[in-house]
């Protein structure tokens, strides 16, 4: 087994198969060995062990562009591990082992970015200590229509339909010559069923409340999003139509 010891002691090239002197020569009183002796098979990279996280982790970025090469420029610039971690947990939730591979790729898509910086390993525990101060889902949470910004419609057909993702200020505007508006609607479908907690996004960072739908209430929200919504938010309300739940979320005050 060959190893080459980098930064931090960190192993980053190893071979397959013990070293092997082969054809060596003497030049003066040292041996030769040729260069494919010395790296028989391919090498790859390994962490022997976690090493301590950098104040700062330099962190490239550029506009993901899916099955094509990007030619768009790249944007540098510097992370502290906790802001890094914010943005790993908006893909992983608080799944260690998701977040430890995710750090040791090297990269990440984040709103439709690719972020990309030099892999490294983290310790569990320090791990854990970062983690902390993150928020956790809180069933406790009260649903209060007031707290929401935005709503969510999640599609029930299949295959999926990307979830859209309404403003609440968006439908919160009512038509000309109507009082009633699309919100109201919605308000009134909260009344009448039961809003479950959904868990907490770290991307939107707030609680998420789900309203699963039936055939009723479906046809009754789509009939108002026909009537009562804005002309200009008619087309994507359209979702509802097939729509399986919709989430309220409820920004975090204090995050």
């Amino acid at each position: 087994m060959v190893s080459l010891k980098g930064w931090g002691g960190r192993t980053i090239l190893e071979a397959e198969r013990p070293f092997q002197v082969s054809r060596s020569r003497v030049i003066g009183n040292w041996h030769t060995v040729p260069l494919s002796a010395a790296f028989p098979v391919r090498l790859f990279l390994r962490y022997d062990s976690a090493m301590p996280l950098p104040e700062v982790i330099p962190v490239r970025y550029t506009e993901e562009e899916a099955g094509y090469v990007s030619f768009r420029p790249v944007v540098r610039q510097s992370f502290r591990p906790d802001q890094l971690l914010d943005m790993v947990l908006s893909v992983t939730g608080k799944d260690a082992a998701r977040i430890r591979q995710i750090l040791r790729s090297g990269t990440v898509v984040f709103h439709f970015y690719r972020n990309l910086w030099t892999g490294f390993d983290i310790d569990p525990t320090e791990l854990s200590g970062l983690l902390a101060r993150f928020p956790d889902p809180d069933p406790s949470r009260e649903f209060r229509t007031s707290e929401c910004t935005i709503v969510a419609i999640e599609s029930g057909a299949t295959p999926p339909r990307p979830t859209v993702e309404i403003q609440r200020q968006a439908i919160s505007r009512s038509r000309l010559f109507r009082r009633r508006r699309f919100w109201d609607a919605l308000l009134a479908e909260v009344s009448s069923s039961s809003v479950a907690y959904h868990g907490y996004s770290f991307a939107h960072r707030a609680d998420l409340y789900r309203l699963e739908l039936v055939p009723e209430s479906r046809a009754r929200l789509a009939a108002a999003a026909a009537s009562l919504a804005p002309r200009a938010m008619r087309s994507e309300l359209q979702a509802i139509g097939q729509a399986a739940r919709i989430l309220f979320l409820c920004p975090r005050a204090s995050v």
